[in-house]
Protein backbone atom coordinates (compact mmCIF):
# COMPACT_ATOMS: atom_id res chain seq x y z
CA UNK A 1 0.00 0.00 0.00
CA UNK A 2 1.30 3.50 -1.16
CA UNK A 3 1.28 7.11 0.33
CA UNK A 4 -0.92 8.20 -2.35
CA UNK A 5 -3.36 5.42 -1.36
CA UNK A 6 -3.70 6.63 1.84
CA UNK A 7 -4.27 10.56 1.87
CA UNK A 8 -6.89 11.78 3.61
CA UNK A 9 -10.17 13.38 2.40
CA UNK A 10 -11.01 15.56 5.33
CA UNK A 11 -8.02 17.48 6.48
CA UNK A 12 -7.45 20.78 4.81
CA UNK A 13 -3.71 22.55 4.35
CA UNK A 14 -3.33 25.84 5.72
CA UNK A 15 -2.38 28.85 4.18
CA UNK A 16 -0.12 32.02 5.32
CA UNK A 17 -2.52 34.03 5.27
CA UNK A 18 -4.84 31.92 7.75
CA UNK A 19 -4.78 32.77 11.34
CA UNK A 20 -3.01 30.45 14.15
CA UNK A 21 -6.81 30.66 15.69
CA UNK A 22 -8.17 29.31 12.89
CA UNK A 23 -5.48 26.46 12.60
CA UNK A 24 -6.16 25.45 16.33
CA UNK A 25 -10.04 25.34 15.55
CA UNK A 26 -9.08 22.82 12.30
CA UNK A 27 -7.15 20.64 14.83
CA UNK A 28 -9.14 20.41 17.35
CA UNK A 29 -11.77 19.56 14.46
CA UNK A 30 -9.81 16.94 12.71
CA UNK A 31 -8.17 15.73 16.70
CA UNK A 32 -4.52 16.23 14.99
CA UNK A 33 -1.78 18.37 16.53
CA UNK A 34 -0.14 19.33 13.12
CA UNK A 35 -1.20 21.09 10.20
CA UNK A 36 0.56 21.55 6.61
CA UNK A 37 1.18 25.30 5.28
CA UNK A 38 0.43 25.63 1.40
CA UNK A 39 0.78 28.04 -1.13
CA UNK A 40 0.15 26.97 -4.46
CA UNK A 41 0.67 23.66 -3.78
CA UNK A 42 4.06 24.22 -2.60
CA UNK A 43 4.30 22.94 1.16
CA UNK A 44 6.20 25.64 3.12
CA UNK A 45 6.46 22.78 6.54
CA UNK A 46 4.20 21.86 9.38
CA UNK A 47 2.91 23.96 12.40
CA UNK A 48 2.02 22.13 15.59
CA UNK A 49 -0.20 23.65 18.41
CA UNK A 50 3.03 24.32 20.69
CA UNK A 51 4.12 26.76 17.47
CA UNK A 52 0.66 28.62 17.36
CA UNK A 53 0.42 28.76 21.28
CA UNK A 54 3.94 30.53 21.55
CA UNK A 55 2.67 32.97 18.89
CA UNK A 56 2.35 36.90 20.51
CA UNK A 57 -1.10 37.33 18.38
CA UNK A 58 -2.46 33.70 17.25
CA UNK A 59 -5.55 36.26 15.67
CA UNK A 60 -2.94 37.24 13.09
CA UNK A 61 -2.14 35.40 9.97
CA UNK A 62 0.88 32.59 9.92
CA UNK A 63 2.65 34.01 7.44
CA UNK A 64 3.00 37.07 9.57
CA UNK A 65 5.18 35.40 11.86
CA UNK A 66 8.65 33.88 11.83
CA UNK A 67 8.30 30.53 12.08
CA UNK A 68 10.95 27.55 12.29
CA UNK A 69 8.61 24.75 10.53
CA UNK A 70 9.74 21.24 10.40
CA UNK A 71 9.31 20.19 6.44
CA UNK A 72 8.81 16.13 7.29
CA UNK A 73 7.37 14.44 4.10
CA UNK A 74 7.26 11.54 2.33
CA UNK A 75 6.97 11.01 -1.18
CA UNK A 76 3.79 9.61 -3.18
CA UNK A 77 5.31 5.93 -3.80
CA UNK A 78 6.84 5.63 -0.61
CA UNK A 79 4.98 2.17 1.27
CA UNK A 80 3.04 2.17 3.80
CA UNK A 81 5.51 1.17 6.21
CA UNK A 82 7.84 4.38 5.39
CA UNK A 83 4.92 6.66 6.20
CA UNK A 84 4.56 4.63 9.81
CA UNK A 85 7.75 4.88 10.44
CA UNK A 86 8.46 8.65 9.74
CA UNK A 87 5.20 9.28 11.91
CA UNK A 88 6.81 7.22 14.53
CA UNK A 89 10.28 8.37 14.95
CA UNK A 90 9.12 12.68 14.36
CA UNK A 91 5.84 12.08 17.14
CA UNK A 92 3.78 13.49 14.33
CA UNK A 93 -0.31 12.91 13.58
CA UNK A 94 0.12 13.54 10.27
CA UNK A 95 1.96 13.21 7.09
CA UNK A 96 2.42 15.55 3.87
CA UNK A 97 2.32 13.60 0.77
CA UNK A 98 4.58 14.92 -2.08
CA UNK A 99 4.77 14.00 -5.72
CA UNK A 100 8.10 13.70 -7.31
CA UNK A 101 8.24 17.33 -8.58
CA UNK A 102 7.79 18.60 -4.95
CA UNK A 103 4.26 19.51 -5.27
CA UNK A 104 2.36 18.92 -2.37
CA UNK A 105 -0.53 16.32 -2.32
CA UNK A 106 -2.14 15.88 0.97
CA UNK A 107 -1.92 14.21 4.29
CA UNK A 108 -1.51 11.02 5.64
CA UNK A 109 -3.03 10.85 9.50
CA UNK A 110 -2.49 8.54 12.18
CA UNK A 111 -6.27 7.86 12.20
CA UNK A 112 -5.94 6.59 8.40
CA UNK A 113 -2.43 4.78 8.99
CA UNK A 114 -4.39 2.80 12.36
CA UNK A 115 -7.49 1.53 9.74
CA UNK A 116 -5.09 0.80 6.90
CA UNK A 117 -2.63 -1.03 8.90
CA UNK A 118 -5.98 -2.97 10.61
CA UNK A 119 -6.95 -3.72 6.80
CA UNK A 120 -3.36 -5.12 6.31
CA UNK A 121 -3.30 -7.50 9.05
CA UNK A 122 -6.40 -8.92 8.63
CA UNK A 123 -8.28 -7.13 11.56
CA UNK A 124 -11.70 -6.22 10.04
CA UNK A 125 -12.06 -9.66 8.76
CA UNK A 126 -14.12 -11.98 11.28
CA UNK A 127 -12.61 -13.91 13.63
CA UNK A 128 -10.09 -14.08 16.87
CA UNK A 129 -6.74 -14.67 18.13
CA UNK A 130 -4.85 -16.78 19.71
CA UNK A 131 -1.20 -15.56 21.13
CA UNK A 132 1.57 -19.17 21.33
CA UNK A 133 4.15 -18.50 23.03
CA UNK A 134 7.56 -21.25 22.14
CA UNK A 135 10.98 -22.31 22.19
CA UNK A 136 12.87 -20.69 19.11
CA UNK A 137 14.03 -23.42 18.09
CA UNK A 138 10.84 -25.41 18.58
CA UNK A 139 8.81 -23.08 15.90
CA UNK A 140 7.48 -24.07 13.00
CA UNK A 141 4.53 -22.63 10.91
CA UNK A 142 3.75 -26.24 9.17
CA UNK A 143 2.64 -27.93 12.34
CA UNK A 144 0.67 -24.34 13.42
CA UNK A 145 -0.64 -24.51 10.31
CA UNK A 146 -1.73 -28.01 10.11
CA UNK A 147 -3.07 -27.54 14.21
CA UNK A 148 -5.43 -25.08 12.87
CA UNK A 149 -6.27 -26.17 9.72
CA UNK A 150 -7.26 -29.38 10.84
CA UNK A 151 -10.20 -28.09 13.11
CA UNK A 152 -11.82 -27.04 9.84
CA UNK A 153 -10.18 -23.30 10.93
CA UNK A 154 -7.57 -20.81 8.51
CA UNK A 155 -5.38 -18.64 9.54
CA UNK A 156 -5.65 -14.85 8.27
CA UNK A 157 -2.39 -13.68 9.38
CA UNK A 158 0.16 -14.48 11.13
CA UNK A 159 2.57 -11.97 13.61
CA UNK A 160 5.87 -12.74 14.91
CA UNK A 161 7.74 -11.23 17.84
CA UNK A 162 10.89 -12.61 19.82
CA UNK A 163 11.47 -11.54 23.32
CA UNK A 164 14.23 -9.56 25.47
CA UNK A 165 16.46 -12.28 25.33
CA UNK A 166 15.79 -13.85 22.03
CA UNK A 167 15.63 -17.25 23.66
CA UNK A 168 11.42 -17.20 22.94
CA UNK A 169 8.98 -16.64 20.49
CA UNK A 170 5.49 -14.72 20.73
CA UNK A 171 3.40 -16.15 18.06
CA UNK A 172 -0.15 -14.27 17.12
CA UNK A 173 -2.58 -16.08 14.41
CA UNK A 174 -5.51 -14.03 13.45
CA UNK A 175 -8.06 -16.86 12.73
CA UNK A 176 -11.27 -16.89 10.83
CA UNK A 177 -13.39 -18.19 13.87
CA UNK A 178 -14.60 -16.45 16.81
CA UNK A 179 -15.15 -19.82 18.55
CA UNK A 180 -11.62 -21.11 19.22
CA UNK A 181 -12.08 -23.75 21.62
CA UNK A 182 -10.86 -26.66 19.65
CA UNK A 183 -7.88 -25.23 18.07
CA UNK A 184 -6.98 -24.21 21.80
CA UNK A 185 -7.67 -27.48 22.96
CA UNK A 186 -5.67 -29.00 19.65
CA UNK A 187 -2.79 -26.69 20.52
CA UNK A 188 -2.98 -27.79 23.77
CA UNK A 189 -2.74 -31.40 22.93
CA UNK A 190 0.65 -30.58 21.11
CA UNK A 191 2.22 -28.89 23.96
CA UNK A 192 1.78 -25.26 22.92
CA UNK A 193 1.94 -23.16 25.27
CA UNK A 194 -1.41 -20.93 25.01
CA UNK A 195 -0.78 -17.49 26.76
CA UNK A 196 -4.11 -15.52 25.35
CA UNK A 197 -6.97 -15.47 23.46
CA UNK A 198 -9.32 -13.12 21.94
CA UNK A 199 -12.73 -13.54 20.68
CA UNK A 200 -15.20 -10.58 21.85
CA UNK A 201 -15.14 -7.91 19.66
CA UNK A 202 -14.33 -5.27 22.99
CA UNK A 203 -11.16 -7.77 23.37
CA UNK A 204 -10.24 -7.22 20.09
CA UNK A 205 -10.41 -3.45 19.50
CA UNK A 206 -8.30 -3.27 22.20
CA UNK A 207 -5.89 -6.00 21.10
CA UNK A 208 -5.22 -4.37 18.06
CA UNK A 209 -4.78 -0.96 19.49
CA UNK A 210 -1.96 -1.99 21.80
CA UNK A 211 -0.55 -4.65 18.77
CA UNK A 212 -0.30 -1.14 16.43
CA UNK A 213 1.30 1.20 19.22
CA UNK A 214 3.67 -1.54 19.79
CA UNK A 215 4.55 -1.76 16.02
CA UNK A 216 5.08 2.20 16.73
CA UNK A 217 7.63 1.74 19.20
CA UNK A 218 9.43 -0.57 17.68
CA UNK A 219 9.80 1.59 14.67
CA UNK A 220 10.95 4.63 16.34
CA UNK A 221 13.96 2.31 18.23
Amino acid sequence: MLARELISDVVTALRTSDTGTKALTWMELFRIKHLPIVNHREFLGLISDADIYDLNNPDEPVGNHQLSLQKPFVNEDQHIYEVIELLSRLELTLVPVLNHEKQYLGVITQEDLTRKFAHLSAMQQPGGIIELEMNERDYSLTEISQIVESNNARILSLYVASSEDNTKLRVTLKINQTDLTSVIETFNRYNYMVVASHMNDEDLDEFYQERFDVFLKYLNT
